[in-house]
């Protein structure tokens, strides 16, 4: 059987590459695109390479950022401007190089070019890597290898604009010498846990005892495994067909201000809740599970989660679970950002067991009143109809669906996992 080719490309500083292509100014001055600083969002999405070499990272506020380089320019994202650029990018790979490519985030897709009449897969590589920059004025990192895991690795070893090739021969030497939290899907709790053990590098996971990586980390310990061995089987979808599973919803907002009292959390969970079951019902979906998420004034964040009675797209019953979270598990500093999401879906026509009549009922009547301001605030807008708590602080009623904040939904595809934000 023919080795796979599988590519990964990655636009270099994304956001930041593209507001200084609209002004060239910015190229050799620090700067960095950040969240709305006005709505509290004042964190570094994404910095210039001047910026980058003063030490800013992404995701520091923006005082740490400014702290290291004082001279740094701050710019507030345009996420539509660069959703129009991600769209742009994957016609190019599209009809220029493949048609199985499945994008990964705004700024990074696999392709499969297995078989390709273009070249070999670096010499498609380098052929991406001018088309971005000739085209569209941006350079992308491309990693090339036999499975996607080590495509995108590749991608991020050599920055900017780079081909990185791994291969079955090479691979061992090129990335198990790694830290381990370079491999897909190795986030911050995982590589804590994994250092606990002594297991530091890529090579260090790779030759573990699995049964041991089951132990501590569960059946992810055991994908981590295979990945780090090269065992990534998984396809690049056909973009055309694709149609990822979607396995939650969730909404997340940092606060005009810290909510101190119980009305000011309750104001902002129900925008959140409402917003979270809205997509629901819009997806005709049923969640049988509420996580919350909570970072205080320090900026310390935790997350928490607890199965419903029975599964519900309901605003109500998704409040009053998150609501109960929250409380149970305040923290005693003020709180900055909260988010709820809707875990474990299924289709809204499945069969679920049903409680008992009278219970029945009054689920019916608050789907058909949810259903009732779903059609108002759809004609005349989200704040046509509000609950009277939100009267009490206007400022923290949100339309958390539709304003600048976080939100998103988790996919599940052919074996990977992708959260879209």
């Amino acid at each position: 059987m023919e080795e796979r080719v599988i590519l990964h490309s990655d636009f270099n500083s994304f956001y930041a590459n593209i507001e200084c292509l609209y002004d060239p100014s910015l190229r050799n001055r620090p700067m960095a695109v950040t969240g709305n600083v006005q709505k509290r969002h004042g964190i570094v999405l994404s910095k210039n390479e001047p910026a980058k070499k003063c030490g800013v990272k992404t995701g520091e506020v923006l005082w740490q950022a400014k702290k290291k380089c004082p001279d740094i320019v701050f710019i507030t994202a345009r996420h539509s401007l660069y959703t129009e650029i991600s769209k742009k990018s994957r016609e190019i790979y599209l009809n220029t190089f493949s048609s199985q490519v499945e994008p990964f985030g705004l700024d990074e897709c696999w392709l499969d070019v297995s078989g390709s009449l273009l070249g070999n897969g670096r010499e498609i590589a380098d052929k991406i890597r001018k088309t971005m920059r000739d085209e569209m004025g941006l350079t992308v990192s491309v990693g090339v290898s036999f499975n996607k895991v080590f495509a995108k690795l590749g991608s991020d070893i050599k920055k900017p604009d780079a081909t990185t090739v791994i291969t079955r021969e090479n691979f061992k030497d090129t990335i198990w010498k790694l830290p381990v939290n370079k491999l897909l899907y190795v986030g911050p709790a995982t590589y804590r846990k994994l250092k606990r053990y002594w297991i530091c590098t890529i090579g260090d996971l790779a030759q573990a005892d699995p049964e041991f990586l089951y132990l501590i980390l569960g059946k992810n310990g055991v994908m981590l495994w295979h990945f780090a061995n090269g065992r990534d089987n998984s396809a690049v979808t056909d973009y055309y067909n694709s149609t990822p599973v979607i396995k939650s919803v969730g909404n997340s907002t940092t606060t005009p201000y810290d909510l101190i009292t119980e009305d000011q959390i309750k104001i902002t969970l129900y925008s959140l809740s409402e917003s979270v079951a809205e997509r629901l019902r819009d997806q005709n979906s049923l969640c049988s599970t509420v996580q919350i998420g909570i970072r205080d004034r320090e900026l310390k964040w935790f997350e928490r989660q607890e199965k419903l009675k029975r599964p519900s797209c309901n605003t109500q019953d998704i409040f009053n679970l998150a609501f109960s979270l929250v409380i149970k598990n305040k923290p005693e500093k003020p709180i900055r950002s909260l988010s709820v999401r809707a875990c474990g879906l299924t289709p809204r026509g499945e069969v679920v067991q049903l409680s008992l009549f009278p219970e029945e009922i009054k689920n019916i009547k608050r789907q058909d009143l949810d259903m009732a301001i779903d059609k108002i605030r759809s004609r005349f807008g989200y704040h046509s109809i509000k609950r009277g708590i939100a009267y009490l602080e206007p400022a923290l009623s949100l339309d958390a669906k539709s304003d600048n904040i976080q939100g998103g939904f988790l996919v599940e595809n052919r074996g990977f996992r992708i959260e879209n934000k």
